[in-house]
């Protein structure tokens, strides 16, 4: 598959070697903005959308919410659900729309999840995702994956994480996203089960020696580049990274298509920032507005000298009425006199 060029030249790689190193779906951020944003930074990097819900699509007919840009690629449908039907249809109208990979949320532990029973409720219902994964893999031709934690609540890890694979991989799912932690459904707030249960990368690590023909990631806890390197060495297949990537972006993503992928692509932030200008003009000409996408670049320059104004020329210019390129380019030279 060819994705994107770098330095002229089109680089092809498979859906399985991008995902070496994935940005996280994350509710609320990942959105095609951000990706947008995010693929100026990382030719490479596979892109997640946000969790999309199938009865959503399949009986709220939100099919806008299937909208991505071409330039995004390669890029993955997160969806929740736990009915196989209805899960199937879902695939089959986020294939049809072009996205390159299907994944099933089995991790997110909110409470409005838990209403639907999806997300990481479903860690207590293997046999349950493995027809859901069944039911996908036989509605698409795009890949099904899955997205997990290593149990939730009283659960033991050693013994739930390997029953849970080994159902969702008889089922046919070859990719899994493992979020080496926990989670608490009750007790602890979805905010609070992204960081208090322990990581517990060991137990990934055992689940690629026990399971050797799964493409294993890793995710959780992961803020940089060196230690996505070090998890890779150590036999993992990929590795997602969520916030770190998100606050980040640009110590996380700028070096990842050459340290992770081996492609040699050079741009620079001016040049985002260029392009992003460009987008910005036409999200506008359509009816947005500027925040909608300034809000995912507050990041570009962190631990920068100058970072913190332009943070809060964006924050509090970018939402007011009419506001439009020129803020950007306002909190550019704001951040060079702050630095200065």
């Amino acid at each position: 598959m060819t994705w994107r060029k770098s330095q002229d030249k089109e680089i092809s790689l498979t859906l399985r070697e991008s995902a070496r190193l994935s940005v996280a779906p994350m509710m609320d951020w990942t959105d095609r903005n951000c990706r947008f944003f995010h693929r100026l930074i990382s030719t490479q990097t596979l892109l997640y959308t946000e969790m999309v819900t199938a009865p959503a699509l399949v009986r709220g007919g939100a099919l806008h919410l299937l909208d991505f840009n071409a330039e995004e690629h390669p890029v993955a449908l997160q969806l929740g659900g736990s009915d196989p039907l209805e899960l199937a249809q879902a695939a089959r109208l986020g294939a049809q729309a072009g996205y390159d990979e299907i994944n099933l949320n089995c991790g997110c532990p909110s409470d409005r999840v838990q209403s639907g029973t999806f997300g990481a409720v479903l860690m207590k219902h293997p046999q349950l995702v493995a027809d859901c994964v069944a039911a996908m893999k036989e509605a698409v031709d795009v890949e099904v994956t899955v997205k997990c934690r290593i149990g939730v609540d009283e659960q033991n890890p050693q013994e739930v994480l390997p029953d849970f694979l080994e159902h969702i991989a008889k089922a046919g799912c070859e990719r899994v996203t493992i979020h080496a932690r926990k989670a608490w459904l009750q007790g602890l707030s979805p905010k609070e089960n992204r960081d208090i249960p322990p990581l517990d990368y060991d137990l990934v690590l055992q689940m690629k020696q026990a399971f050797p023909q799964l493409h294993l990631s890793i995710n959780g806890g992961i803020e940089d580049l060196d230690t996505a390197c070090a998890l890779l060495d150590k036999g993992l297949d990929g590795v997602m990274i969520g916030r770190a990537a998100y606050h980040q972006p640009w110590q996380v993503l700028a070096q990842a298509d050459q340290r992770i992928f081996g492609i040699d692509h050079a741009t620079t932030q001016d040049q985002v920032i260029a392009d992003m200008l460009h987008y910005i003009e036409r999200h506008l000409s359509k009816g947005g507005r500027l925040h909608q996408i300034t809000r995912h670049m507050l990041g570009l320059f962190a631990g920068q000298p100058g970072a913190r104004r332009w943070r809060q020329v964006l924050s509090t210019e970018a939402t007011k009425e009419g506001a439009g390129p020129e803020i950007v380019l306002h909190a550019i030279n704001a951040m060079k006199e702050a630095a200065a």
